[in-house]
């Protein structure tokens, strides 16, 4: 005979039939049968108490990017779920796996305005995969088997379980289930071969290919096929945002960074390419400028997972459906071995101006306060660039994806598509936990951090080693580029008064330093990386700082500026 439990505890067997160990989370009315059930499995399912749900959530996106695996968030209903919206539509965009448990009323409420009530399903379908209200026990295997199958499989993205109480309380026969199989879902579509071929054909006959590379080949562990692919063929590439660390920042094909903060060399060969070859990227507005005058010389090779995504921005030559990891080996075996000497050495006249202008003052300022950059390049050094850097939105970011370097795979955790401040500090704790092993390092600016500086309570009691470098201008220092750039200097609501972030780490009980002197810096670092568990290194940068190049927004990506 069966032994029936409740669908608490059905939810419990079931995320640990997954295979799930760490999750994050905020307990509430309505979600409290399933905390009473996780009370009991303490020693397999380790929970993380964060301070606000939508520090569960970018938590569990940085634990999904280091680890591969599926990032996982229990919450209660009302505002409890409503507080990861942010964090789930960042998700989405960013493609990223996460499922979030959310409490519900029980159904016999549903439609009341009961207490804390809200429809979660009606307001997550659009950012999310998959998103459904378990309404009887006897629903929790099976839903949570298919949520987790959906997040992690194809195109990875966030799924929402809303979980009504009295699904919670009933009793049920257990029995785990599996989900490998879901009608009109296919996550590992075939490649026609006329496809590869016809790839394959424009590869061998250019005399100038440039490789876009995106976050797909991390997602789809696809990091040794590409480095055999652009090998074979002497392909130079640009790296998007999520793509950086994909391959390493030293490897010779290796030509830097594309979009707006990109690197000069790269924007500039899109236009000037004769075969364009996007792998696992979207063609983002921040990559492509004016779309009007984005690589129209050139016949464009798309590879993705997500058919939706050709076409969708820019016309497509040729589409290349299925997983890199797979398509990039197929097509690595048709195109012919060459040298592009010529084409790769006219990059070098675009590095050299840029470094000259903008990365040695950047970097190696004389004088003045500290940079941003220098900051950047000096913890990179200091962790032998084998660190994960995390980073929040804004000039912080930025300037840290560009003068980080990485010698290792998923090895950025930022948030791309959504663009959210307060997403680094959570999501650097969630980065500690997936990857234990590895030294997270998160870079912050003054505004970012104050929009989750709550998570510094998380940080305390988990005492999680989270490298924080606080970048402090006292500016929203993104918005203020532009304001000087295109609004006439005039500084609206942009300067910042900031609290005694020393006084706020020691009531955290954090051990910190400030810097404001470059003869100070690398000492600091050092503090920062031998102390045990957390630390906040402040650096007083530059106030009115700029991250150049730049493409002004709606620009051509071959006309980038230099200077502000």
């Amino acid at each position: 005979m069966k032994q029936q439990i409740t669908g608490a505890e059905a939810m419990m067997r079931s995320l640990e039939h997954q295979g799930v160990k760490t999750l994050f989370g905020y307990p509430g009315g309505s979600i409290m049968p399933t905390f009473d059930a996780l009370y009991g499995h303490r020693d397999t399912l380790n929970h993380i108490l964060v301070r606000h749900e939508q520090g569960a959530t970018h938590a569990a996106q940085g634990f999904a990017r280091v680890s591969g695996e599926v990032g996982v968030c229990l919450v209660t209903s009302g505002p409890g779920a409503t507080n990861t919206l942010t964090g789930i539509a960042d998700a989405m965009i960013d493609s990223t796996p996460i499922v979030v448990i959310a409490g519900q009323t029980p159904t016999s409420l549903l439609g009341t305005d009961a207490f804390q009530e809200v429809d979660l399903v009606s307001i997550t379908q659009p950012i999310t995969k998959w998103s459904y209200q378990i309404r009887s026990a006897k629903d929790i295997a099976w839903a949570v088997a298919r949520a987790f199958y959906l997040a992690k499989s194809g195109r990875p993205g966030p799924v929402v379980l809303d979980f009504t109480k009295n699904a919670q309380v009933e009793m049920v026969d257990y029995e785990p289930a599996t989900v490998d199989f879901i009608r009109s879902y296919d996550p590992n579509p075939d490649t026609p071969q006329e496809a590869l071929e016809a790839a394959a054909a424009l590869i061998n006959k250019a005399e100038r290919p440039l490789v876009l590379i995106g976050q797909g080949v991390e997602l789809g562990g696809a990091q040794a096929e590409l480095k055999a692919f652009l090998e074979k063929g002497d392909l130079p590439c640009g790296r998007t945002l999520l793509g950086l660390s994909a391959i390493p920042t030293d490897h010779p094909l290796n030509k830097g960074m594309l979009g707006m903060h990109g690197n000069l060399a790269p924007n500039v060969k899109t236009n000037e390419c004769d075969v364009l070859i996007a792998v696992g990227m979207r063609f983002d507005d921040r990559v492509t400028g004016n779309l009007a005058t984005y690589a129209k010389q050139a016949k464009v090779i798309h590879l993705d997972i997500d058919p939706s995504e050709f076409n969708k921005n820019v016309k497509v030559d040729v589409e290349v459906l299925g997983n890199c990891k797979r398509t990039l080996k197929q097509l690595t075996e048709l195109i012919a071995e060459t040298k592009h000497t010529e084409w790769i050495a006219s990059f070098d006249e675009y590095e050299k101006v840029e470094q000259e202008r903008v990365i040695e003052p950047e970097i190696h300022p004389t004088t003045g306060p500290l940079n941003m950059g220098e900051v950047v390049r000096a913890v990179s050094e200091a962790t032998h660039h084998e660190a994960i850097l995390v980073t929040d939105v804004g000039q912080n970011q930025m300037m840290a994806a560009r003068y980080f370097k990485y010698t290792k795979e998923r090895s950025i955790v930022t948030s791309g598509g959504l663009g959210t401040m307060g997403f680094g500090l959570p999501a650097g704790v969630g980065a500690t936990f997936g990857r234990p092993d590895r030294t997270v390092c998160v870079f912050m600016g003054d505004g970012g951090l104050q929009m989750n500086i709550q998570e510094l309570g998380t940080i305390m009691e988990q005492q999680a080693p989270v490298k924080m470098i606080l970048m402090n201008n006292n500016y929203l220092g993104n918005v203020r580029q532009w304001q000087a750039m295109f609004f006439g200097r005039r500084y609206s609501f942009t300067p910042m008064m900031n609290p005694d972030y020393m006084q706020i780490a020691k009531a955290y009980g954090i051990p910190a330093r400030r810097v404001t002197e470059r003869e100070e810096l690398h000492q600091a670092i050092q503090e920062m990386l031998t102390t045990d568990g957390p630390f906040l290194l402040e650096a007083c940068v530059i106030e009115e700082g700029n991250v150049m190049p730049m493409t002004p927004p709606g620009g051509t990506v071959d006309k980038m500026l230099l200077e502000c």
